[in-house]
């Protein structure tokens, strides 16, 4: 079975494991399995074949499982973005669930308490704020089109990389993941700019004007739009934008940003407004936050109010307490629980960051609240602790990489009495959470899903100085 190019057949999906793929066994050994359901017969081509398992592709079905439904995306299958739209979204939740459950026994290995129902989302689609669309050369070929005998030229694109082909974009038409005027927006820059000869960027050999472009739409109606060239060209970007402006007058805010490096991110570059305030307005539970086109903010606006919430009810506040709010980001979440609390400490590594997150203090006239741009197990020593107090709640969320061992010490080390634990990858809050217990419990567990259709999880655990 440790043969290359195996493919093994008519074999039953039993269940779902992490990270979205399937599983199935064969003679005792486990199968992961993408792009398949429980409950579907399939052939599967190995793409890794170790002793103790194994993992490849469903290739073929023979038969469906009574969970399939059809997704609702033309994209679907070749996208890399919302893989189980051929699960009903109840059946995802009960996936995910299972998947936290999993992790905090087997990697966290703690005493649990009874773990509630996934909070979902009241809306499956539609539901991100912020959309990076890539522009490419090179547009990737669908299977039916590499199957057939016609000849494409290369040809002009704008939408999302291909899983793994670093070089070909899929040029996406309706994309389900965000509020119109997202589409309208994409489609008319395309359509443009196709039609006026602009070069679309090519990433192998770094050249061309148009590279990304970053739409963020926000639940008070506000629209950001981020176009990234390659290199400035006034008179065709006043062409295009003036363009643009006509044609999608939804747009509150519109940016460019020259990038003549070999990579995409925008941070150390600086966007130029073009109309509008440069920034837009979010707001959750009546606060306010600026944002602008460098600035992270929680990515399905509605359902992050609701991950607040369930911080805030887990941090058992009075008004009484002082809050230290590690990896703080923008500042969100110490906003948001502010009224409750006597003092919010936030802590986060990018300088940028903490700068927003001073301004939305500002914004909503919260007097309270204190923000230090560095590490945690530097700036958090005894006179810190002396001018600032000693946390009573430490509210930590960290990136997918969990926490470092270092913050869990120093977490160890600050003995507050009470820590909530906020977490996009139950698997390493799980290897943090079996550290901590040398000193905590685990009181409450909330699993929270952000990303409908998506393999992605949030998880809040409550834990407490033990006695």
């Amino acid at each position: 079975m440790r043969k290359k190019n195996v493919v093994l057949q008519k074999l039953v999906v039993q269940d779902y494991a992490a990270e979205g793929k399937a599983l199935g066994k064969v003679d005792g050994k486990v199968v992961f399995i993408e792009g398949a359901v429980p409950g579907d017969v399939v052939d599967v081509r190995l793409s890794k074949n170790k002793k103790e398992w194994a993992e490849g592709k469903a290739t073929h079905f023979h038969e469906f499982s009574k969970d399939r439904v059809s997704p609702f995306c033309e994209h679907f299958g070749v996208c890399g973005g919302c893989k189980w739209q051929m699960l009903p979204y109840d059946r995802q939740l009960v996936y995910k669930q299972q998947e936290v459950e999993q992790h905090l026994r087997r990697i966290g290995k703690v005493n649990l308490p009874p773990i509630p129902a996934i909070a979902g989302c009241d809306k499956s689609t539609r539901y991100r704020n912020k959309l990076e669309f890539t522009f490419s050369n090179r547009r990737y070929l669908l299977p039916h089109e590499i199957e057939g005998k016609e000849v494409f030229e290369a040809e002009n694109a704008l939408g999302f990389h291909v899983p793994r082909l670093f070089d070909k974009v899929i040029d996406i038409n309706t994309c389900h993941l965000m509020e119109e005027p997202a589409n309208a927006i994409k489609n008319t820059i395309r359509q443009f700019a196709r039609e006026q000869g602009y070069s679309f960027y090519d990433i192998r050999a770094h050249q061309g004007w148009l590279r990304t472009l970053i739409i963020r739409v926000c639940t008070t109606g506000e629209v950001m739009v981020n176009v990234c060239f390659g290199y400035d060209d006034q008179e065709a970007l006043k062409k295009l934008f003036d363009h643009l402006l006509q044609q999608v007058p939804a747009i509150t805010t519109l940016l460019y940003t020259i990038n003549p490096k070999k990579n995409d991110t925008i941070y150390d570059l600086e966007p130029k407004a073009y109309y509008g305030k440069g920034y837009i307005t979010e707001k959750l539970e009546g606060l306010s936050f600026k944002i602008g086109p460098k600035s992270f903010f929680q990515t399905n606006t509605r359902q992050g109010e609701k991950l607040y919430q369930i911080t805030r009810e887990f941090a058992e506040l009075t008004g009484q307490e002082t809050v230290y709010d590690l990896y703080c980001g923008t500042g969100s979440i110490g906003l948001f629980i502010s009224h409750q609390a006597k003092k919010i400490i936030g802590v986060e590594v990018i300088a940028e960051a903490i700068d927003d997150a001073k301004e939305n203090a500002a914004l909503n006239k919260i007097g309270h609240a204190d923000f230090f741009a560095g590490d945690v197990i530097d700036i958090c020593d005894d006179a810190f602790f002396a001018r600032h107090g000693k946390p009573d709640v430490i509210i930590t969320d960290p990136p997918r990489a969990g926490m470092h061992e270092k913050l869990v010490q120093k977490i160890l080390d600050m003995e507050a009495p009470l820590v909530v634990y906020v977490s996009c990858n139950p698997a390493t809050q799980a290897r943090d959470l079996n550290k901590l217990d040398e000193k905590y419990e685990v009181t409450k567990v909330q699993p929270v899903d952000m990303f409908p259709h998506t393999h992605h999880i949030e998880n809040v655990v409550q834990l407490k100085l033990r006695k």
